[in-house]
């Protein structure tokens, strides 16, 4: 089944988007950014403007996504033994607004537990969409995920929150 979503609902964009991480679909995920889309996880939360002049927790562009992916699929991936498995619990996603250059701006609260073995932890927050509309559908421009405790000590993410 073909992932690209055609949609030009914002909200169903993002819906969609959860479903693929939930389940673990993570290149078709890859698939919804823009060419040069960005997944931006601020230390800050949302008190920080910009990934560039602050430390962040995750700051990739597609290339980097691309590898981080690859590097989840692959057999070497040790720290992931016995497996890494996570799930969004996405409240109803909101568009709050548009840019100048046309790009629909998205939060949508959430909830997000990551298990690997007989480990678990949680994280919540919001996640920050900036959409563009193409031909193809939309595609995401920024993911920024704001979490509520971003300054506090994690346990390492291995997925998207």
């Amino acid at each position: 089944m073909s992932t690209l979503t055609t949609s030009t609902d914002p909200v169903q964009f993002v819906v969609h988007e959860g479903r693929l991480l939930n389940e673990g679909r993570h290149e078709e995920w890859l698939s919804l950014f823009a060419p040069e889309g960005c997944y931006w996880v601020p230390l800050a939360g949302d008190r920080q403007s910009d990934p560039h002049g602050h430390a962040s927790l995750a700051y990739e562009d597609r290339i980097l996504l691309a590898t981080r992916i690859r590097r989840l699929q692959g057999p070497r991936a040790h720290s992931l033994a016995p497996g890494v498995r996570s799930v969004h619990v996405l409240q109803q996603p909101g568009l709050t607004g548009a840019t100048e250059d046309g790009c629909l701006l998205v939060q949508t609260p959430f909830h997000y537990t990551e298990a690997r073995g007989n480990r678990q932890f949680q994280l919540a927050g919001v996640w920050c969409h900036r959409l563009r509309p193409t031909a193809q559908g939309l595609r995401i421009v920024l993911k920024r995920v704001n979490l509520v405790n971003a300054t506090a000590a994690h346990e390492a993410i291995q997925l998207f929150p």
